[in-house]
């Protein structure tokens, strides 16, 4: 191979045949004259026909010029020239190529496949022949494996086991072939190229890595590929659920930049539920993200994973554990469910059901199903109650009990955490002189520390404990006299748990507070889940794939061993789901990587590049296309010159003024856009804005609010066009005070607490928009707010703007009959209230200019480029998404035609639909 510069020639003995463009010269300088055409009478013909000696005519220098170059073309494009080529082996011998294919090479496994084959074409053109060998498989793995695995391959046969070898999902094994290459045949040379992921799953691996490299360099001059810094992979931990959302923590193994990833949350049918942003400053190797969610999406999460990044360390897999806690609570009696406001179950069940199952029986049925806390209101219980809760809780379960005036009078010491005093105590009333007592901060190192306490929340009867010299480490929440309220003691793998008071109003007020919500809510938190305490090994149901992919179990897996901190993940032993479908456990990759560190740089010895160094490209296609191009450029221009097509002269001249025309103003275009791009774009979008429909968003500066905003939009004209009249055009996104607004009737915001506050200009670029009649939909995003007069953020927006007094939407508005007849408008979230503007107070016809809510309508809309909806909706499913699509229609009929639908001659149509 002949290298200049950085262009190389694979076949350069080709390139004498430039010495015959001499004599392609001499053959190319002459052309026919063109026939004579005369139309005369035979006879006329002949007598007019005298020989005439004829003169070649010369041809053109600037033809000839293009068919040297033409021949020359060709001549370059069959020595094949190869752009940024790579230096070919000084030592001969078979090309040694191992690849790193554990769980950290997936996110540069192209790269890493891509290099591969370029290695496999120069072994080609070298005439050499390979051996493969990689560091992660099992045969590679396997204890007593020899070096007879390893065999030389013609390029043909590489590149076809090269196509099968992909990334596995455990950590590579260095030592592994290390030892297998210590009996390589001595005399065998070869090439190595060590094609690595840089990364070492423990920090312990880097010896093992520096002997592979030493012993690769041994059998030759070694060459060293590993990826860049910001192109290592990530390790996305399981998630920690603190009673009230679930956190998760994102790691790197390099700090030194800054970085946003997006955490996705799918479901079992591999559909997206959330999308959160991921921020990692500069200085950071891990960063932590909270992801909030209602219940009914939070229990249909199957997986978390990093968008656009493969691999099985960035897939965290849910199970019970943290996904799903269902409660039991003893069905109450006949005579509490005639008078439920007097019923502990009934400010229990009230309290635990927006954010878990609640399941209520039986206590002999509570234990036979699985449950990860039992809740008891005040009950005594008899022996064999006490006997069968007291192995739930060692098996794992919580069992929360109340007091109450039976376990006050009882002397029965079953199943309580602390010995307690019979009789208790009554604060307030017209006996005593006490007065119910608040509640004290809760202490650290328990499950409710951080809670806020609210001063209105007073106990006025409770059982107290006696004193013990361990009473105050199962305190959990004591009254602001030092009295334990909450006391607990941990059973096995479970806790018993007791509050000191009922669990309805009748000794407290803690039952009617939000307090009650956040206590119960941190303790079903600290319940183990079901399933997360199996008996037995458990045996593979799904596992994933080196990409993060769950795939059916190979034959060879091991169960998961009951002692789940001895499974070591390995090709026996891979990350899934181990179990069933009713009952799986997950085991994921990321938390036995704790200590993964980068691979530092070997020693002095060998060569190591990166593989965004360069790729190396044939330029064989380009120039032979070049040299098509020019062969037609030059047929066309012989047939003009020999006269076969017509007009040749104009011809001639309108195709040179054509050109120059074309060349010309594509040069004064790109010089205008380079001397001002902003005029171009504002020009473009308003021509756009102006010939069709147009919906527009404001640009939040989040890019994931941002692109659900469009992709919502884009899903609601797909319906309009489909169901309406109306055709809209790509939705646009806009800068209120950089954008024009006057071509927009719908403004959709959706408000986030990041987003900046408007400017001045953006201010009067809002208020010109409402006053001129344009429709502005506010989206509170969070599918919780039904007031808006405590909305801080909201008014800290709009501050500046006049909006006009808001309503909710009156069942009579026009908005509820635009073109669906609607009583509901959810959207991704439904129940919340719709703000409309109230239209007796408006100039502008009676219509309303500014309409809020909050049910994240956009997330309901929104879709991919096949239409697939992008989100979830809740509770209502897809029933509920085709409602929000009708919301949207009404929305943009109402924001085209304002009050039309208010006439009175329309009237007699809407009661004939209305069946009335």
């Amino acid at each position: 191979m002949l290298t200049y510069g950085v262009i190389a020639f694979a076949s350069p003995w080709l390139l004498l045949a430039l010495l015959a463009l001499p004599f392609f010269w001499w053959l190319m300088r002459v052309t026919p004259p063109a026939p004579r055409h005369q139309t005369f009478p035979a006879i006329g013909l002949l007598l007019g026909l005298k020989p005439a000696e004829q003169t070649p005519a010369r041809t053109p220098w600037w033809l000839l010029a293009l068919r040297f170059l033409l021949a020359t073309l060709v001549i370059l494009a069959l020595s094949q020239p190869l752009l940024n080529p790579q230096p070919a082996a000084r030592n001969d011998g078979a090309y040694l190529i191992v690849l790193d294919n554990g769980w950290s090479a997936a996110r540069n496994w192209q790269e890493t496949r891509a290099t591969a084959q370029q290695l496999l074409t120069r072994a080609e053109r070298e005439n050499r022949s390979v051996y493969l060998a990689t560091t992660a498989d099992p045969e590679a793995t396997a204890p007593g494996t020899t070096a007879n695995a390893l065999e030389p391959l013609d390029v043909e046969t590489a590149r076809q086991r090269l196509g099968v070898i992909e990334p596995r999902p455990w950590p590579a094994r260095h030592d592994a072939l290390a030892a297998q290459l210590e009996d390589f045949p001595r005399d065998v040379a070869v090439v190595p190229f060590w094609l690595s992921d840089g990364v070492l799953s423990e920090e312990a691996d880097s010896a093992k890595a520096e002997h592979l490299g030493e012993t690769l360099d041994r059998l030759g001059e070694l060459t060293v590929y590993r990826p860049e810094r910001e192109s290592l992979p990530h390790l996305l931990q399981p998630p920690h659920d603190d009673g009230r959302r679930l956190q998760i923590a994102v790691q790197r193994l390099v700090a030194g930049y800054e970085e946003t990833l997006t955490l996705l949350a799918h479901d079992t049918q591999g559909q997206v539920l959330d999308r959160v942003p991921v921020d990692f400053p500069a200085d950071s190797r891990e960063t932590r993200v909270e992801l909030d969610l209602p219940l009914a999406l939070r229990n249909r999460i199957e997986r978390l994973s990093l968008d656009g990044e493969a691999g099985a360390n960035s897939v965290a897999l849910s199970d019970e554990r943290w996904r799903r806690r269902p409660v039991g609570l003893l069905t109450p009696a006949e005579t509490e469910r005639r008078q439920p406001l007097l019923s502990d179950s009934y400010y229990l069940s009230r309290a635990l059901s927006p954010f878990t199952e609640v399941t209520q029986g039986t206590l002999e049925q509570l234990l036979e199903t699985p449950q990860a806390m039992i809740a008891l209101p005040d009950r005594n219980l008899s022996d064999e109650e006490a006997r069968r809760l007291d192995g739930w809780i060692e098996e794992g379960g919580l069992l929360l009990r109340f007091a109450g005036p039976r376990l006050a009078e009882t002397e029965s010491r079953q199943l309580l955490p602390v010995e307690l005093r019979r009789g208790g105590r009554t604060l307030g009333g017209t006996l005593t002189w006490d007065q119910p007592i608040p509640l004290d901060s809760f202490p650290e190192d328990t499950p409710l520390e951080g809670l806020e306490v609210p001063e209105e929340v007073t106990i006025s009867s409770q059982v107290l404990a006696r004193p013990n010299l361990d009473l105050s480490e199962k305190t959990w929440a004591r009254l602001q006299d030092g009295t334990p309220l909450i006391t607990a003691e941990q059973r096995g793998n479970g806790w018993l748990v007791l509050v000191h008071t009922s669990a309805g109003p009748d000794w407290s007020n803690l039952p009617l507070s939000g307090l009650y919500v956040e206590i119960l809510r941190r303790l079903v938190a600290t319940s183990a889940g079901v399933g997360g305490q199996g008996e037995g090994p458990l045996s593979p149901w799904r596992v994933l794939d080196g990409f993060g992919a769950l795939q059916d179990p190979a034959p060879e897996i091991r169960p998961l061993p009951q002692e789940r901190e001895n499974a070591e993940i390995g090709p026996r032993q891979p990350p899934g789901y181990y179990g069933s479908e009713m009952a799986r456990q997950a085991l994921n990759l990321a938390p036995a990587l704790t200590s993964a560190a980068v691979m530092p740089p070997l020693g002095d010895y060998g060569e190591q590049r990166s593989y965004d160094s360069g790729q190396e490209r044939p330029l064989l296609p380009w120039l032979l296309a070049a040299a098509l191009g020019l062969a037609l450029l030059d047929l066309l221009i012989s047939l003009g010159m020999r006269g076969l097509l017509p007009a040749r002269p104009a011809l001639r001249r309108g195709t040179a003024v054509l050109s120059f025309a074309l060349v010309a103003s594509l040069a004064l275009t790109d010089a205008a856009r380079a001397q001002s791009g902003q005029p171009d774009r504002a020009e473009s979008r308003a021509m756009q804005a102006s010939l069709e429909t147009t919906l527009a968003f404001v640009q939040t500066g989040n890019p994931q609010v941002d692109e659900r905003s469009r992709a919502g939009l884009t899903g609601l004209g797909r319906i309009l066009t489909r169901r309406t009249t109306i055709e809209p055009g790509p939705p646009m996104g806009v800068r209120p005070g950089e954008d024009e607004l006057a071509f927009f009737p719908l403004l959709y915001w959706p408000i986030t607490e990041q987003q900046p506050t408007p400017d001045r200009a953006a201010r009067r670029a809002l208020q010109d928009y409402l006053d001129r009649g344009g429709t502005l939909l506010l989206d509170l995003g969070e599918g919780r707010t039904s007031r808006l007069d405590g909305n801080n953020r909201l008014q800290e927006l709009l501050r500046g703007i006049e909006i006009p007094r808001l309503i909710p939407v009156p069942s009579d508005h026009v908005l509820t009959r635009a073109f669906y007849l609607l009583q509901e408008f959810p959207g991704r979230y439904e129940g919340e209230t719709l703000w409309v503007e109230d239209t007796e107070e408006t100039r502008n016809d009676g219509v309303s200019t500014v309409i809020v809510g909050s049910h994240d309508w956009a997330s309901a809309w929104a879709v991919d480029e096949t239409g697939t909806p992008l989100a979830a909706v809740v509770p209502g499913g897809e029933r509920q998404r085709e409602m929000a699509y009708r919301f949207g229609v009404n929305l943009v009929m109402y924001a085209l035609t304002g009050n039309y639908k208010a006439d009175q001659v329309h009237v007699p149509y809407i009661l004939e639909r209305l069946g009335q």
